[in-house]
């Protein structure tokens, strides 16, 4: 019996082929989300649904004989409940007016197949805004880091501004002294030469004075 078959079989039960094709595709998206979450799912009489996990292992090849390492991995695994095997075996017949899986007993069907859905979907959920609440954080540090190095740059560049227009200033007055000090010890050299001329003159009367001298004798 395949899936087509299967829709047949349960149509006149729920009102129609396309309701059945409904039921059966919300029943194994149910069954397969849950197993998929990690969650067990437990029909009494039928049998449970689970998520096994085996680890890495070695194993042969059928056709070769070689030794082949295996992966860790994920398998669904599916054990029948003591009512289905009991009808498989024959130790039971099936009803005839009545359905062959165990009828669940009233008030427990509160937390259903919806309810372990919903703690799948909710499960999914927190995960998601745990992520997105770090993706925020993590944006909200990235765009502080960058004001930071942004107000940084902007300091750094105000200190070297600071430092290169007091270099100038310093260049500057160093100039202005060297020429001021340029300027004092030229001065006296000039005066030095000015008293110096009256010396001549005196050398010069001399040896007028001289020749007066020799003349008259």
């Amino acid at each position: 019996m395949n899936k087509a078959q299967l829709v047949e079989a349960i149509a006149d039960k729920v009102g129609g082929r396309q309701q059945a094709a409904e039921a059966v595709d919300a029943v194994l998206d149910a069954i397969v989300r849950a197993t998929v979450a990690g969650d067990r799912v437990s029909v009494t009489g039928f049998g449970s649904f689970e998520k096994v996990d085996r680890p890495a292992r070695y194993a042969r090849n059928p056709q070769t004989g070689e030794r082949v390492r295996v992966k860790k991995t994920s398998v669904p695994r599916f054990r029948a409940g003591q009512g289905f095997k009991d009808l498989v075996s024959g130790s039971k017949k099936l009803p005839k007016n009545d359905v062959a899986v165990k009828k669940a007993p009233k008030g427990s069907l509160t937390g259903g197949a919806s309810a372990t859905v919903k703690k799948a979907a909710a499960k999914k959920a927190a995960p998601a805004k745990k992520a997105s609440a770090a993706a925020k954080k993590t944006t909200a540090r990235k765009t502080a880091v960058k004001k930071t190095t942004a107000a940084a740059k902007k300091t750094t560049a105000k200190k070297a501004t600071a430092k290169k227009t007091s270099a100038t200033a310093k260049t500057a007055a160093a100039k202005k002294t060297t020429a001021k000090k340029a300027t004092a010890k030229k001065a006296p050299a000039k005066k030095a030469t000015a008293k110096k001329a009256p010396a001549k003159k005196s050398a010069a009367r001399t040896t007028t004075a001289k020749k007066a001298t020799a003349r008259k004798r």
